[in-house]
């Protein structure tokens, strides 16, 4: 392994491990388990993939794909990065000489029918909930398009599918930026990563909620997060009352209101800021937004 895969490794590791470790509504947190699920399982998967999809530049992009929710499954028995490995692997893939902005487009428009064939058959391994059934290259036969292509066709349901359409532009367009203004505007920096997925949910409510529990639910996700903000949360103490209700919200129904594409956001999001250098690790190697 190379220095610079070595780094990119670390860099996934340390994304993976910041994005469980925050407190966010909804989410697996290190305070919060799911009855089949608990933090440990996704500290594990993190590092797991790491090294896997550290190697994507070179083994492909569908194919890491494949090996790293293989290797997940294999040693978890669980789908807890399914989205994360689909958006990091072509993130790890650009050049160590382009920046993200400039080095995913070309990544992208390089994906081929044996990406797809591999991605589709990691989907299928991971077997996520509410995927339903698409008319044109479904998950469940072989695809005949390449990998962008296909996840074009599902951009408008899965927000992790539209970032392969869109070149990544919620990631570094919307995600990127907030997360910066979350140092700026977030007092507690155990709250910052709480307080960017709640600005998701407002933005864009959550499409794994969608797919699972429908557009109301997720309408109503996307007006209890905007109350959030409203009251101020998370520096004024009138926030904190709204941030539980929609806490609690979220963890009914046994869980299935899961905001799992909002993690899967973040935790590409702190990736690409890490790959920056933006300042999120501490002279002593910390990763300050999970202390």
């Amino acid at each position: 392994m190379s220095d610079w895969e070595s780094r990119v490794g670390e860099w996934i590791r340390l994304a993976c491990v910041a994005e469980v470790s925050a407190e966010k509504p909804g989410n697996v947190t290190p305070a919060h388990r799911f009855d089949d699920v608990a933090c440990q399982q996704f500290l594990q998967s993190a590092a797991i993939i790491g090294p896997i999809l550290s190697t994507a530049g070179t083994g492909g992009v569908g194919r890491t794909i494949c090996e790293a929710v293989t290797a997940t499954q294999t040693a978890v028995k669980r789908n807890t990065n399914l989205g994360i490995v689909l958006l990091l692997t072509p993130l790890a893939a650009v050049p160590e000489n382009l920046s993200v902005s400039a080095g995913i487009g070309e990544v992208l428009s390089a994906l081929t029918v044996e990406d797809a064939r591999f991605a589709y058959e990691a989907i299928r391994t991971a077997g996520p909930g509410g995927i339903g059934v698409a008319e044109e290259e479904d998950v469940s036969a072989t695809p005949s398009r390449d990998l962008r292509f296909c996840m074009s066709l599902a951009a408008e349901r899965d927000m992790v599918a539209a970032q392969y359409a869109n070149g990544f532009s919620e990631i570094l367009d919307v995600c990127l930026p907030l997360l910066h203004d979350a140092e700026e505007s977030v007092a507690h920096s155990r709250r910052r990563i709480g307080w960017l997925a709640t600005h998701l949910l407002a933005r864009y409510g959550d499409s794994l909620i969608r797919r699972k529990c429908g557009g109301e639910i997720d309408m109503t996700v996307r007006v209890m997060a905007d109350a959030v903000l409203t009251a101020g949360w998370p520096d004024r103490t009138g926030g904190e009352a709204a941030y539980q209700r929609l806490d609690r919200f979220l963890r009914s129904d046994g869980n299935r209101r899961n905001p799992g594409t909002t993690a899967d956001l973040i935790a590409a999001t702190l990736f690409v800021a890490l790959r920056n250098g933006d300042g999120l690790i501490d002279p002593e190697g910390q990763f300050q937004f999970a202390q």
